[in-house]
C-alpha cells in the first residue's frame, strides 16, 4: 500500500510546477494589431456617406521591378475595422502601395440609411479608388471583405487585377453555426469594444449589429454560373479550422471560378492573419509575387 501510495506522490511531483499545455493556435485570438504610419490618411467623400482610408508604400514607379508599387487594396471581415490588416501592411509596403479602408458604418466610417449589401459596399470600394485616383488594384479580403473582392471580380473586372479571396462564402449556407464558437464569440466582444472606441456613432453598436446580421442571413447568393464568370485571377483561401465558413463552400467556389487556386492554410481559423501572420504574409506575397495580374 505504501508502495502504490509512493508512486502516486512520484507521478504527481513531475507534473507539479510544469506549465500547462498551450492551446492550439487556432483556438486563440490574437490581439488586434496596430497600423503602422501612414502615407496618408483620411476621411473621403464616398457615396453620399465618409470612408476612412490610409495609404502606406509608394505608388508604382520603379521599372525594374514590374510589381513594385502597384496597389492592392485590404478590405476586412464583418464587424471590424482596417486595424486587423497590421502585420499584412507591414509585410507589404515595402514593395506595394498598400490602401486600407473601414468599410461604411465600420471603424472610422460612417453610414446612412442605406441597408446594408455587398454590391453597395463593392461600390464604396470603386468610389474610393476613383478618389485616389486608382483604376484598377489587387484585391485582397477576408470574409466580408473577400465576398466584396469577389462581387468587385464578378460586375467590375476591369478594376480588379488579381483576388486574393480568404474566408468567403458564396451563399448563406456556406456559413457554420458559429453560436458555440468561443473564438467567434470573442471576436464579436471585442468588435462591440473596439466599435464604442472607433466609430462617429459610438452607441450605435446594437442597431449595427442587426443590420449587418441581416445581411449575413440573405446575401450573398451566388450560384455556379454567377462565379463561373470570373475571368479575374483568384485563389479562394481559408484557414483549415474555420470556425466560420464551411469547406465544401469554399471547395465549391475554387471548383467554380475558371482556373481558381485554392489553398487551404493549416492549422489556423477564419483568423489565421492574427494567428500565424508569419503564414498568411508568405502565401500571401507568393501569390502576389508568382500570380500574374489582368
Amino acid at each position: 500500500m505504501m508502495r502504490c501510495f509512493c508512486l502516486v506522490l512520484l507521478l504527481v511531483g513531475l507534473f507539479v510546477g510544469q506549465p500547462a499545455l498551450a492551446q492550439p493556435q487556432w483556438l486563440t485570438l490574437p490581439p488586434t494589431p496596430t497600423l503602422p504610419e501612414a502615407t496618408r490618411s483620411g476621411l473621403a467623400p464616398v457615396n453620399g456617406i465618409q470612408i476612412w482610408y490610409a495609404v502606406f508604400g509608394r505608388a508604382k514607379s520603379a521599372a525594374d521591378d514590374p510589381v513594385m508599387g502597384e496597389p492592392v487594396i485590404l478590405l476586412h471581415g464583418g464587424l471590424a475595422n482596417s486595424h486587423y490588416w497590421g502585420e499584412q501592411v507591414r509585410a507589404l509596403q515595402d514593395a506595394f502601395q498598400v490602401i486600407v479602408m473601414d468599410s461604411r458604418g465600420h471603424g472610422r466610417s460612417t453610414r446612412d440609411a442605406k441597408p446594408y449589401g455587398y454590391g453597395l459596399m463593392a461600390s464604396d470600394v470603386l468610389a474610393l479608388m476613383d478618389f485616389l485616383k486608382v483604376p484598377k488594384a489587387t484585391i485582397v479580403g477576408w470574409s466580408d471583405g473577400a465576398i466584396i473582392g469577389l462581387d468587385l471580380a464578378m460586375h467590375h473586372p476591369d478594376r480588379v487585377s488579381r483576388l486574393f479571396a480568404f474566408a468567403a462564402n458564396s451563399d448563406p449556407g456556406g456559413v457554420a453555426d458559429i453560436a458555440h464558437s468561443s473564438v467567434f464569440n470573442a471576436y464579436i466582444t471585442r468588435a462591440q469594444q473596439e466599435y464604442r472606441a472607433l466609430s462617429p456613432t459610438p452607441d450605435g453598436y446594437a442597431s449595427f449589429l442587426a443590420q449587418i446580421e441581416k445581411m449575413w442571413a440573405s446575401q450573398p447568393r451566388w450560384t455556379a454560373r454567377d462565379l463561373a464568370g470570373i475571368h479575374v485571377p483568384t485563389w479562394i483561401v481559408d484557414g483549415d479550422h474555420d470556425e466560420a465558413i464551411k469547406r465544401t463552400n469554399t471547395e465549391f467556389m475554387a471548383a467554380r471560378i475558371p482556373g481558381a487556386g485554392l489553398l487551404i492554410q493549416p492549422e489556423v481559423s477564419h483568423f489565421s492573419f492574427l494567428q500565424d501572420p508569419a503564414q498568411f504574409n508568405a502565401d500571401l506575397l507568393h501569390f502576389l509575387r508568382h500570380v500574374k495580374g489582368s
